[in-house]
């Protein structure tokens, strides 16, 4: 399982924001189209909206890799 580290001072990511983060998406419209696709899920169920917000401890989960958000 990757993680992602939150910014200093930061409480969350948003899930667009955190896909190309990981390096799972190049762009925030492929990141955008494949959420609204359902293809991302976040802490196991189906997420179709971007601006999710993801905090300490949630994981999303892209074309079977796993990443865990941490502070």
């Amino acid at each position: 399982m990757e993680t992602i580290r939150l910014r200093e001072g930061d409480d969350f990511i948003k899930l667009g924001q955190a896909l190309k983060k990981a390096g799972l998406e190049g762009s925030g419209v492929d990141a955008k189209n494949d959420i609204q696709a359902g293809l991302v899920k976040v802490n196991g169920e189906v997420e179709e909206r971007r601006g999710r917000k993801l905090y300490d401890g949630d994981i999303f989960e892209y074309d079977g890799t796993q990443v865990k958000i941490e502070k």
